[in-house]
């Protein structure tokens, strides 16, 4: 069995704590969990924060302010032993949505006073029983789109708020089988080489991804490119524009990736770089090499990966193509 019930309930006591503070003592609340200089990564206009005072202070109590009380509603709960990045440092993973009444402007976005939802993935590694690394990836664009505000309408796929995992069975609390996970990992690897190493094998792109997928796979995308159903319309509504519009595409790597039973997940910092051939998300052709922060959640089904589940910092990218979304935001709405 897995050995990771003490990260696990490092976190579950972490996030409890936070959940339960008001804005303004988040910075307090989880002291006891995590080590005063935390290597924290967020979102643009977030990026990297030295601390958990820093990082209270910018992300929680703002946030906290605007929607507060946030109620959690995690689809995906695991731990593992990362085998990229720092390989075997013990991380421990959540993704679901942040819910609350939306009444304060949150980064200038306008406050709808109605209910919203902030998408999120968050990494925590758990090194001697204090959390010393964190990210926390969070859908910004939809946020947006949920208050009237469409900042990128090129979008190929479907805009919706993310399901969970078919069938739930997502919050891994209780201690698990070694080898699902090592199943689910390698199906991941798998995946991972068959775009960056095994491509030529394959008659088709579309057998290339029948390969590791199931072909009624879903593919959860962040606002700006929206979600795709089926291999067919994954290809049609994606990855088909990905490839062919986006150039000189390089793979950097990733600081986690680790899998627990049925599901896994990996993040980097960032994961590629590609230039804009043109078109992309509506952006022109340029010559610049901007990098992809991106985190990817899976689920296994059987030995063919079935769902994913993507996180990427939209703002930050788009920024580097010389679109300032929030700057525009500001300028169109105020």
């Amino acid at each position: 069995m897995s050995a990771f019930q003490e990260q696990k309930t490092l976190v579950r006591a972490y996030q409890a704590a936070l959940d339960t503070s008001p804005a303004g003592q988040s910075a307090q609340a989880i002291a006891p969990f995590m080590v005063r200089d935390l290597d924290w990564r967020g979102m643009h206009p977030f990026h990297e924060q030295a601390g958990l005072q820093a990082v209270a202070e910018l992300f929680w109590d703002p946030l906290k302010r605007a929607m507060g009380p946030l109620q959690r509603r995690p689809d995906i709960f695991i731990a593992g032993q990362s085998e990229k990045g720092d390989a075997g440092a013990v991380w421990v993973v959540e993704m679901g949505q942040l819910m609350g009444n939306w009444m304060q402007p949150w980064l200038d976005i306008p406050a709808t006073r109605k209910l919203a939802f902030l998408r999120y993935a968050e990494f925590n590694r758990v090194e001697d029983g204090q959390i010393v690394q964190s990210a926390f990836f969070c859908d910004i664009l939809h946020m947006m789109r949920q208050a009237g505000i469409i900042a990128v309408p090129h979008q190929t796929g479907q805009f919706m708020i993310a399901p969970g995992p078919r069938g739930g069975g997502g919050l891994l609390y209780d201690a698990q089988d070694a080898g699902e996970g090592a199943q689910t990992l390698y199906l991941i690897d798998r995946m991972c080489d068959n775009i960056n190493v095994n491509r030529t094998r394959f008659a088709s792109f579309e057998d290339e991804l029948a390969d590791t997928w199931t072909r009624d796979m879903t593919w959860s995308g962040p606002t700006g490119i929206g979600a795709s159903y089926t291999i067919p319309r994954y290809i049609e509504q994606h990855s088909g524009p990905f490839r062919a519009r986006l150039e000189n595409r390089q793979f950097v790597g990733h600081l986690s990736r680790v899998a627990e039973g049925n599901f896994g997940g990996f993040f980097g910092w960032p994961n590629l770089s590609v230039q804009n051939g043109g078109g992309y998300m509506g952006q022109p052709k340029n010559d610049v090499q901007a990098e992809m922060r991106v985190v990817d959640m899976y689920r296994r089904e059987g030995d063919k990966l079935a769902e994913n589940w993507i996180f990427i910092d939209m703002l930050h990218y788009l920024n580097q193509q010389g679109l300032d979304v929030l700057a525009r935001m500001r300028e169109v709405h105020s």
